[in-house]
């Protein structure tokens, strides 16, 4: 190899590059960084995935849960309904028991309602109150609403209760999720 001025050359006369040689230190900070990078990048993505997976999972809208009520032993009382069924919140699984007020209103339709008070968040019953007969009443604070769920004026809940979205399915009943009562214009 032969040197000349400033370029450096083979036997050949072929010249060659001159590349500024990496200095130990930069060898280091660029091998500590691409390393730091990869764990780190090893330690965010189990966080990221736990953050964001339950966001991404598809959750079956309008699930319609069975209960042990027969559509033909609904009469035009109310009668009260436990059901139960799996519920996932993130990734805990837990057994819910809900309950719904249910009854066949003079057109035959059945109503399901929750008993979940407006009010407070109080257990409304059916027709235990004798000074106001044929009435969901809410003992806590003294709510009271109608047979359709709606609430009755002076008393303390603002809103009528919910209903459950109900379905019939080889002659037992099931419902779905609590929304606004449709029963109540």
């Amino acid at each position: 190899m032969k040197i000349l001025g400033n370029q450096q050359f083979c036997k050949g006369g072929n010249r060659l590059s001159k590349k500024d040689p990496v200095s130990r230190r930069q060898f280091l900070n660029y091998t500590l960084m691409g390393v730091g990078g990869f764990m780190a990048a090893g330690a965010l993505m189990p966080m990221l995935r736990f953050a964001v997976d339950p966001v991404l999972e598809a959750e079956a809208a309008g699930d319609f849960h069975p209960t042990k009520l027969k559509v033909s032993d609904i009469k035009s009382e109310p009668v009260r309904v436990d059901f139960k069924y799996e519920q996932t919140d993130g990734w805990y699984k837990s057994d819910v028991t809900q309950t719904a007020w249910v009854y066949k209103d003079s057109k035959g339709d059945i109503v399901a309602l929750s008993p979940v008070c407006k009010h407070l968040g109080c257990t409304v019953n059916w027709n235990t109150n004798k000074a106001h007969p044929n009435q969901f009443f809410c003992p806590c604070h003294g709510g009271r609403y109608e047979k359709n769920g709606k609430n009755i004026p002076g008393t303390p809940p603002s809103a009528p209760l919910d209903a459950y979205p109900v379905k019939t399915k080889g002659g037992y009943l099931y419902l779905g999720k609590p929304q606004k009562n449709p029963y109540v214009k």
